[in-house]
């Protein structure tokens, strides 16, 4: 089997951010309703093992280990009322949702990639988010990221050609070059390029030798980049702990992936779609159940 596991809170971004300012701003149905159609595309064009993780709330374990880590502050409020009304219309399609607190959707998207590509019976995990924290989570071809809007599909070779290193040394890369989505600035000086040259070779910022002359490869400004490592390595580990993502999130595959499996809308989901402004939601789910059913 393929198991499908869904950035939620990527996706109701996604579809807030796509709509007529007049209508993002005082519709608070329109990106809820934008998904969920999103994951009927998604189950019709044959996924049948599916999950969504979402982030209740913006903040996380990890605004107590860094103050300027990414919060909710700034999102309209027409957004951040959809959160929880976006579980619960997922929910009542019918598809697992992972809601983290006091951990991030990523957490549960890398904990259920690990999870279940640690099962037999799944032939690829599919993770579906451009987000490159979560190319730490891929492995080789069996767990990859799916960017929907684009079609792309990155494997291991790919994460490796788009950053210069492998998915293990993502979290490092990280925390070199700074991640401005999450609120992390990096170490001064170091860039994409430096940051993929020298940890290409050493891997993991605490392999990385404190004198330049030892790194085997050749960096424009290594001294500088020596110095600001040597400076703020604390700053750099701090920074790796915010970007590895967690393999423990709760509830997450407790059940295995074969709970994962989508058999249907439940009851309440005709409600759900009127609220929602949708009612052709329910016929399309329904029929697509049935022949899934018959099949």
């Amino acid at each position: 089997m393929r198991v499908h596991l869904v950035d939620g809170t990527y996706e109701l971004f996604r579809h807030h951010m796509a709509l007529p300012r007049e209508v993002a701003e005082r519709s608070r149905t329109a990106a809820t309703r934008g998904v969920v159609r999103s994951v009927l595309d998604l189950l019709a064009g044959g996924a049948t093992h599916v999950a969504v993780a979402t982030d209740t709330v913006i903040e996380s374990f990890r605004n107590d280990l860094w103050p300027g880590y990414k919060t909710g502050a700034g999102i309209e409020p027409s957004l951040r009322a959809q959160f929880e009304p976006l579980e619960a219309a997922l929910g009542a399609l019918g598809v697992t949702v992972w809601g983290m607190v006091p951990m991030e959707a990523d957490d549960a998207l890398a904990t259920g990639a690990d999870r279940a590509a640690a099962d037999p019976s799944v032939r690829q995990v599919v993770i579906c988010t451009p987000d490159k924290d979560l190319a730490q989570s891929v492995r080789g071809d069996r767990v990859v990221q799916l960017d929907r809007r684009s079609g792309a599909v990155r494997d291991e070779a790919g994460v490796l050609e788009r950053f210069g290193v492998p998915p293990a040394s993502i979290p490092d890369y990280l925390a070199l070059v700074g991640d401005a989505a999450d609120g992390f600035p990096g170490l001064p000086g170091w860039g994409a390029r430096s940051a993929a040259a020298v940890l290409a070779r050493h891997g993991r910022i605490d392999a990385i030798p404190p004198d330049p002359a030892d790194w085997d490869v050749t960096v424009r400004g290594a001294a500088r980049l020596a110095a600001a490592l040597a400076e703020g390595r604390e700053l750099a580990m701090l920074f790796r702990e915010l970007a590895t993502l967690r393999l423990d999130a709760p509830e997450v595959l407790d059940e295995g992936v074969g709970a994962l499996r989508w058999t249907g809308p439940r009851p309440g989901f005709a409600e759900v779609a009127a609220a929602l402004e949708a009612p052709e939601l329910v016929r399309r789910a329904t029929e697509l159940a049935e022949t899934r059913a018959a099949a």
